[in-house]
């Protein structure tokens, strides 16, 4: 009689393995096996880390195995159980690899696929259209969508973490748990013995280093050390960890009423500075989405403030941006003065606190929460969706997605909500973020995610006139590399542009994020369908970037820039100087967040800025979902181009005071899991 040899293959997970009854059944061309039993109660077989092999003996010859059931009966108690892979040795020494790498959980049945990647075109048999049909039928009643607040992109139906579908929940959930890790990292950073001291200001700049010192690192001591100097203001704008505003200035706005008298020592060309305009070396940073923004009033006993500036920035002859003219509200006026660096140095320095304090808000709400976390989470629910297991494009896709969801469900419910930690430190807690998220959407366009041409529509993208602009330089080399990786997989499985228009689960997956992530918004610019090879592989490098290198950019740089509490004010207690000559050390250090906000908002950037525990890089794919040779190829050639990326960036940051490191592919995790 026939005999197959099954193995399968067991997480390594905390609590992977299972003590129930497990059933295999194969189900093939010629007929069906029956059901047999694989694990018994005792019997130490699916053990954590385990790889079990069974022989599975058949009366016939079932032809080519197309499907491959599990079924879990509980013994006792609930036991979940990490069913990474099954594979089988056929009676003629063939080997199938059908991949899972999912929680079987209660006593439900797995029925799981040959690992080669199939379009719904290359299905001819109605058992395998059917089990892909089933299969989405079924994600979509688990997979949800949801409006959290009007306007927001819309994210996954559920109210906490352990309403999540268990196979896109943390492994361990306390690892995640904000309360825990921000109470962790500031007992870690011994600021906790400040905590009570709210409303309770600090003395001076230097009474700072009191809860600064003991974790000082290269970049954040040098920011304490630099933080007042112009440079390292400019500079901040294009590596920091928002250095996505910026844009060259064509033409200074009149809502700026800034003349030649008031900037004219700061140029260093003899030119007028119209003439500085044309030859492109005036920039600009606007924060007009912070006007109108209602500031936290969640505490009685502490008045709160923003500002909306608009900053006028440089290059020198050094070809440094610095500052040279700042507004610190929108409409022009005599109580609405121009700060200069000629003005006394209180009054600049504190101008300059301002902005920086906006611009953490802007950074925390909108480039981090909505251009990175929201976005990808509508990414994740569209794929889950609208690509079964078996697409091509879901085991693209699916490591970029990792716990993405899971991440954003436990901020809804512990971060950003109503009551939660962002309103104990920020001034644009107490729902002042949902107004920001809610303006910034009109601005959330398909453009403004191709990281070259956002760079372009700045005026950002020449390396001659922007020597140092890093985040522009290696964000192009990782965008590059990622579409010619996301153009060599097209192009395994996609042979013309026919292909590409008559897959209807991926045109449905794009209009999925369309319809439920842009709301319909036709100025968003995003595709309603893709018809061609190019524009897909455009498409895919839009969402791995965006899950993995956008976010890496903005978000492991948190301690390093905000770290110093007078460079990223999370909130501010007086209002902005409404003229000259009158700011004081005093009025600045009053200004600036309390001791128990300071420790909040250390603890925040410390814990928002570490790797997850086993976090995979990019190009890293431990998970083999794709089991076809030339995929396997094409991800080997993708590694050695980040490992490229990684040598160039690690030449260039040698004996540099200011490394960038943060797109460096060895730091971008796949996925926006923190």
């Amino acid at each position: 009689m026939p005999s197959y040899t099954v193995t399968v293959a067991t997480g390594s997970q905390w609590f992977a393995g299972t003590d129930d009854y497990v059933y295999l059944s194969l189900e093939g061309t010629a007929g069906c096996s029956e059901r047999h039993l694989l694990d018994k109660p005792f019997y130490n077989d699916f053990e954590r880390g385990a790889v079990d092999s069974y022989d599975v003996t058949v009366e016939e010859d079932l032809g080519e195995i197309q499907l491959i059931k599990i079924e879990k009966r509980k013994y006792w108690y609930q036991d979940d159980w990490y069913l990474k892979y099954v594979t089988v040795k056929t009676p003629m020494g063939d080997y199938l690899e059908f991949p899972c790498y999912r929680w079987i959980t209660d006593e439900k049945e797995v029925v799981l696929r040959d690992g080669k990647a199939k379009l719904p075109r290359d299905d001819k048999t109605q058992i395998l259209k059917q089990h892909r049909r089933k299969e989405l039928e079924m994600r979509q009643k688990m997979y949800r969508w949801k409006e959290w607040h009007p306007g927001f992109p819309l994210s996954i139906d559920a109210h906490s973490h352990s309403d999540l579908p268990r196979d896109i929940q943390f492994d361990n959930e306390k690892g995640i748990d904000f309360i825990l890790n921000y109470s962790k990292a500031m007992e870690n950073l011994y600021v906790n013995r400040f905590m009570h001291m709210f409303q309770s200001s600090w003395s001076d700049f230097a009474d700072f280093e009191r809860i600064f010192v003991r974790i000082s690192n290269t970049i954040s001591e040098y920011v304490m050390q630099h933080w007042r100097e112009d440079f390292m203001f400019g500079y901040q704008f294009l590596n920091g960890c928002n250095p996505v505003l910026i844009r060259r200035c064509t033409e200074i706005p009149k809502k700026l009423p800034v003349t030649m008298d008031m900037v004219e020592c700061s140029l260093e060309r003899n030119l007028t500075l119209e003439e500085e305009v044309k030859q492109g070396n005036i920039f600009i940073v606007d924060y007009e989405l912070l006007d109108g923004v209602d500031a936290n009033k969640t505490d009685p006993c502490t008045i709160q403030y923003l500002a909306a500036p608009i900053c006028l920035l440089y290059k020198n002859l050094e070809n440094k941006i610095v500052p040279i003219a700042i507004q610190l509200g929108q409409k022009p006026g005599p109580d609405n003065p121009i700060f200069l660096p000629s003005d006394a140095t209180y009054d600049w320095l504190l101008a300059k606190i301002w902005v920086r304090s906006s611009d953490f808000h802007i950074h925390q709400t909108v480039t981090h929460l909505l251009r990175t976390h929201l976005v990808s989470e509508v990414f994740s629910i569209a794929m889950f969706r609208q690509l079964p297991a078996v697409h091509p494009l879901f085991k693209l896709l699916v490591p970029h997605m990792r716990f993405t969801i899971a991440i954003n469900t436990k901020a809804r419910e512990q971060l950003i909500c109503e009551c939660g930690l962002f309103d104990k430190a920020n001034a644009t807690g107490g729902g002042g973020h949902v107004q920001m998220v809610q303006k910034a959407m009109k601005d959330l366009t398909y453009s403004s995610l191709c990281f070259p041409e956002e760079i372009k529509a700045k005026g950002m993208d020449s390396k001659e006139d922007i020597p140092y602009y890093y985040y522009r330089d290696d964000g192009i080399k990782v965008w590059e590399a990622i579409k010619n990786f996301a153009e060599d997989v097209i192009h395994i499985y996609y042979e013309s542009d026919e292909v590409v228009c008559e897959d209807v689960e991926l045109q449905a997956f794009i209009k999925d994020i369309y319809v439920y992530g842009m709301r319909g918004v036709k100025a968003s610019g995003f595709p309603k369908t893709i018809r061609t090879r190019e524009k897909l592989a455009e498409y895919l490098t839009v969402v791995i970037f965006t899950t993995s290198a956008q976010h890496a950019a903005v978000n492991f740089g948190q301690y390093d820039w905000c770290s110093w509490i007078p460079n990223a004010p999370p909130t501010m207690r007086r209002p902005p100087p409404t003229e000259k000559g009158t700011v004081t050390i005093e009025q600045i250090v009053e200004s600036l967040p309390d001791r128990g906000r300071s420790c909040w908002h250390l603890g925040a950037v410390w814990a928002l800025s570490q790797f997850q525990d086993n976090e995979l890089f990019l190009g890293t794919y431990p998970d083999e979902h794709f089991v076809e040779k030339p995929v396997k190829e094409a991800m080997a050639k993708f590694r050695k181009n980040l490992d490229d990326i990684v040598n160039t960036i690690t030449e260039r940051n040698k004996n540099k005071k200011l490394p960038y490191y943060y797109l460096s592919p060895d730091r971008i995790p796949n996925s926006v899991a923190v």
